[in-house]
């Protein structure tokens, strides 16, 4: 079942969260409880009483309790008024009744509880009551909930899962309330499914393997958000970009290199200061005003700009990775899956209509042999978003509406020819054009945006870009934006979990580790270990400080993918045993035979 099928489940369970909530502490003043993606929650002003996850087991049975007696939800519509005098006593209802009561629309309650013995809104006027004796509810509410709650919630599918502070309406400035989380999800198994992968991804969580690994840290000094990477998290960086340059080889991409600074008027003319404006770093120069760079493709737009451009020069292909900034807020900053520099593997073609199936196909291309190397291009692995425009927003998009529709019908075309399976999501849309979100799922099951496709025909009108047609006019190149990891950072983030740490070799940030018996077997290791990394290995040697069997153990906990083992009889025999971590096999060669004999062994490992 969806997110979107489990929604009204979701819903209704948060109204029973308050309802029971109200059995135990009367005195508590409900505010908001909306459904999410794993279940719900109610933030609750406990009007200084204590609440904790002690207090989950009796609010769960009382749960239970309620639920065998709701038998249906029902609208109830009331004047501003008469909401006014229902939840007089508590001023965070109140407040949402004056924002509703001056956006003009309507006000409606919604009953819960026994079939047939809702109450009439007088009756509710008069006892200023949302909790009824006879176990039913009545909570202010925009609706959306299952019709019969006993039929067709069961008990064991849901469950209380933890407590958090929350401010009022996400303002630090206002109260802090009590947060109750709950799980809900379509049956016993599910629920139970998903506490397990819970588990597994808390045992995978990149922040402590990220640790564990020594790939990456934060310091106080430096700034929260603004993460370091050490030489193994930084080899593992390159080699997620070498793997993306070698797929991308053929296709003539050229790499640029932009300064990560820009005046304030880049950014006014592509329409990214009125849509982030709020996002930036802004920087005090002696003779200007800069900001970080947010992104990069309005600097892009200015080497295109640099010179005149025929269609012979099409497509022109620009790549670049490179470091762009956004200011979050410090509370929504998350190991690497939140930060505030992110790494971009960004591209941006500027091509003519005529050449742009081709360049998205060639796009795609790139995209499926990344992530065919990671093992992720199965058909259950991922799925594709269309992503166009929110229809009742038309506000939020630049740009005319016919080029939208051509820029939309174009892209369903090239999705179709490549044979993808697209789902239409509307509202999802960059403001400056619609985009194939590729989104995949990792070993736990969960859902992440990764690569993307964007067409742009707006950027390109904003900056006056323009090329000379084979007719002899003067038009607007077709601007993509692409990305194959979207943020470095953020697809670190992924892999470090999905893989768990245990890489495929390409992307292991030490390949081969060998380790030398004794002192005297040094010297042998350091000759076999430049040839390795002259062959592009990344290679590292233990020295002897511990004994053999510590050493292969650390190694095993470091998830290195290779090792070798170097003592007299290698010497000896000038010769390299290596062995692999994961799937007893193993090999010696002849130190002359390394660079012929070792390629086809470790590609038996991939």
């Amino acid at each position: 079942m969806s997110n979107s099928s489990l929604e009204p489940i979701r819903h209704s369970l948060a109204h029973l969260l308050a309802r029971a909530v109200l059995e135990h502490f009367p005195d508590a003043k409900l505010t908001l409880g909306p459904a999410i993606d794993t279940g719900f929650y109610y933030d609750i002003d406990f009007s200084g009483q204590e609440f904790s996850s002690d207090d989950f087991s009796d609010i769960k049975k009382t749960m239970n309790k309620l639920l065998a007696q709701w038998e249906e939800f029902k609208k109830l519509d009331v004047s501003s008024d008469q909401a006014r005098k229902i939840f007089a006593g508590n001023k965070y209802k109140l407040e949402l009744i004056e924002e509703i009561t001056a956006a003009g629309d309507d006000i409606s309650l919604y009953y819960s509880g026994p079939a047939g013995s809702a109450p009439e809104v007088s009756e509710l006027t008069e006892s200023g009551s949302v909790s009824l004796e006879n176990g039913g509810f009545i909570d202010l509410c925009r609706g959306g909930h299952v019709e019969n709650p006993s039929a067709d919630i069961p008990s064991d599918a849901f469950a209380l899962d933890s407590v958090a502070g929350a401010y009022w309406r996400g303002d630090e400035k206002n109260e802090m309330l009590t947060r109750i989380y709950g799980l809900a999800f379509e049956n016993a198994q599910e629920l139970e499914k998903f506490k397990k992968n819970r588990e597994a991804a808390q045992e995978r969580d990149h922040r402590k393997l990220g640790k564990e690994l020594d790939l990456f840290t934060f310091s106080d000094l430096v700034g929260s958000g603004l993460p370091l990477f050490t030489p193994r998290g930084t080899a593992m960086r390159q080699a997620i970009t070498d793997k993306i340059d070698e797929i991308q080889a053929p296709f003539d991409y050229q790499k640029v290199t932009i300064p990560h600074l820009s005046k304030p008027a880049l950014y006014e003319q592509s329409g990214h200061w009125e849509k982030f404006g709020e996002e930036l770093f802004h920087v005090q120069g002696m003779d200007n005003d800069f900001v970080m760079k947010p992104m990069n493709c309005p600097h892009h737009t200015q080497i295109y700009a640099s010179q005149l451009r025929s269609y012979r020069d099409l497509p022109l292909r620009l790549v670049e990775n490179t470091m762009v900034y956004r200011d979050e807020q410090s509370g929504e900053l998350s190991g690497l899956s939140r930060v505030r520099s992110i790494t971009q593997d960004d591209g941006h073609v500027f091509c003519t209509p005529e050449g742009m199936e081709e360049e998205i196909d060639t796009i795609v291309t790139v995209i499926e042999e990344f992530y065919r190397a990671l093992g992720m291009w199965q058909a259950a692995d991922f799925w594709v978003s269309l992503s166009v425009r929110d229809p009742d927003t038309p506000e939020a998009y630049l740009g005319d509406a016919a080029r939208w529709d051509e820029a939309e019908s174009d892209l369903k075309k090239a999705a179709d020819t490549r044979g993808l399976e697209v789902k239409t999501i509307p509202g999802e849309a960059a403001f400056y054009g619609p985009k194939l979100d590729f989104m995949f799922f990792d070993a736990l099951e969960r859902e992440w945006q990764l690569a993307t496709i964007q067409l742009d025909f707006v950027m390109p009108e904003r900056f006056d870009l323009e090329y000379t047609a084979e007719s002899g006019e003067r038009v607007a190149p077709v601007m993509i934006h692409r990305a194959i990891t979207g943020s470095l950072e953020r697809f670190m983030a992924v892999a470090i979990e999905h893989f768990g740490g245990d890489f495929p070799f390409w992307l292991a940030p030490t390949q081969i580790a060998l380790l030398p018996v004794a002192d005297e077997h040094q010297s042998y290791a350091q000759e076999i270990a430049r040839e390795l990394k002259t062959a592009g290995y990344r290679t590292t040697i233990v020295a002897a400080n511990d004994s053999l069997g510590k050493r292969i153990r650390n190694l095993h906990q470091q998830m290195i993918p290779t090792f070798g083992v170097i003592g007299d009889d290698e010497v000896d025999s000038q010769t390299l045993s290596l062995e692999a971590r994961t799937d007893d096999k193993e090999i010696v060669i002849k130190q002359d035979q390394l660079a012929a004999d070792l390629p086809e062994w470790l590609a038996d490992l991939e």
